[in-house]
C-alpha cells in the first residue's frame, strides 16, 4: 500500500479511473480482493498533511476505528450460505487455499472443520 508522496503521485496518475480502480492501483486491496476504501481515503488525507486523531481505547462508545469486530456469531444467509469471516480464520491461523472436511453432528447441531493434509 502506497503512502505519502508516492500515494499522491500514483493517485494523480490514475485520476481518470473510477475511485475503486485508483485504490486498487495504489495497493489498497484486502486478501479477498475487496477494496479497502477507508484505509485508502485515510492514507490520502494523511498524505496531504492532515493529521487524523485515532479513536483509541480512551474514547468510550466510539468503535468506528476498530472496524468489524468478531462476535463469534453468524447466521445462515438467504442463499443458504453460512459465512465464517476473516476475523475467525485469522484467529485460528488459517491460510487461503487450506482445505477442510466438513463434519456434521446432527444430534448436537455442531459443525466441525477438519483440516485435510
Amino acid at each position: 500500500m502506497l503512502v505519502g508522496k508516492e500515494l499522491l503521485d500514483k493517485n494523480r496518475s490514475l485520476s481518470h479511473l473510477p475511485e475503486d480502480e485508483i485504490a486498487k492501483g495504489c495497493g489498497y486491496v484486502g486478501p479477498s480482493g475487496r477494496v479497502l476504501r477507508k484505509s485508502f481515503y485515510r492514507a490520502l488525507v494523511e498524505a496531504k498533511g492532515i493529521k487524523l486523531r485515532s479513536n483509541g481505547p480512551g474514547r468510550a462508545g466510539n468503535r468506528s476505528s476498530r472496524g468489524r469486530q468478531a462476535e463469534f456469531r453468524t447466521r445462515v444467509h438467504g442463499n443458504g450460505n453460512l459465512l465464517i469471516g476473516h476475523a475467525y480464520t485469522k484467529k485460528l491461523g488459517l491460510e487461503p487455499g487450506q482445505e477442510f472436511k466438513i463434519d456434521i453432528k446432527k444430534d448436537s447441531g455442531a459443525i466441525y472443520l477438519v483440516p485435510l493434509k
